[in-house]
């Protein structure tokens, strides 16, 4: 059943803004308009009153940032906010042609920025319902008020759908604006608008590495007096053996996993580079000096 009364709209004025449709035989059409004016309650409050005072009520206005919406008369009559194309009264032209007043500014489209809840999913739901296609007949909107000038007169007077106030013939305004004609549709279906959904979830951070110092002890002692390439703790070691390869201590060549001379020279480089000197700098690992490496390397220590 078609909707004349939007169940979740605000009533504003007193119901009454316009009389029967002239071309009720046309295909039923929605036209967006934008108040160019600011946004929120008090603009939604003020917007309306200026409407009605000056006779050039819309259907519905809606509030894109905070989902209100009001609704001035039914949407089986016509609306106020066109201007007549010559003799064509063009706010008659349709079964229906629901007139949406946007509080915005065509220069910043609203889709931009705004949060569709469940009164712009009810608002489109009733504009469903007189079976208006998801469709811009016309084509682009305007993107500047230079470039308002695509108001096909044939399109708008056989063709039904969703049109732009610059797309209408006989009227000189650019809105509503650039807006992604896409997000009005997807938002009415319960789509999240672009930049509105939850955020994916971030990607686990990878895990540090875990060196266990005494395997790196009992391999610096032990690889060196091994078979050429003995590895007692391969994984521990080669984690070290990158981290003195970034330092410049080690050839690329010898960071193999085993904890070889070159290694335990490599490593007796880094202490003596960390301020050891003699018995200290031996080329086996402490804990200090395993821990400031593990540190700017990316790694972490068990002692």
């Amino acid at each position: 059943m078609s909707k004349i009364w939007i169940d979740k709209a605000q009533r504003l004025g007193d119901g009454s803004i316009g009389g029967a449709m002239d071309l009720a035989s046309a295909p039923g059409r929605v036209v967006w308009h934008t108040t160019e004016s600011g946004s929120g309650d008090d603009a939604f409050r003020a917007v309306a009153a200026h409407l009605i005072r000056v006779s050039a009520e819309p259907h519905l206005l809606y509030a894109p940032t905070t989902d209100r919406l009001g609704q001035f008369g039914p949407l089986n009559q016509s609306a106020r906010a066109l201007r007549n194309d010559g003799s064509t009264r063009t706010n008659r032209v349709g079964k229906v042609c629901i007139q949406i007043e946007v509080l915005g500014r065509a220069a910043k489209p609203f889709t931009a920025t705004w949060k569709p809840g469940p009164n712009f999913r009810a608002m489109m739901a009733a504009i469903r319902s007189w079976n208006v296609p998801d469709t811009f007949p016309a084509g682009r909107l305007a993107k500047s008020a230079a470039d308002a000038t695509n108001r096909p007169r044939s399109v708008w007077l056989t063709k039904g759908g969703h049109y732009g106030h610059a797309n209408i013939p006989g009227n000189d305004h650019w809105d509503p604006g650039n807006i992604d004609k896409s997000a009005l549709f997807e938002a009415a279906d319960g789509k999240p608008a672009p930049g509105t959904g939850p955020k994916p979830p971030e990607p686990p951070k990878p895990q540090k590495p875990v060196v266990d110092l005494s395997n790196l002890i009992a391999a610096a002692r032990r690889d060196p007096g091994l078979p050429q390439g003995g590895k007692t703790h391969k994984a521990d070691v080669l984690v070290v053996e990158k981290a003195l390869v970034a330092e410049g201590l080690l050839p690329a060549q010898w960071a193999d996993g085993s904890f070889g001379t070159r290694t335990v020279e490599a490593y007796a480089a880094l202490q003596r580079r960390y301020g050891y000197t003699g018995a200290e700098a031996d080329g086996i690992p402490g804990r200090t000096t395993l821990g400031k490496l593990g540190a700017e390397h990316g790694f972490t220590v068990k002692a």
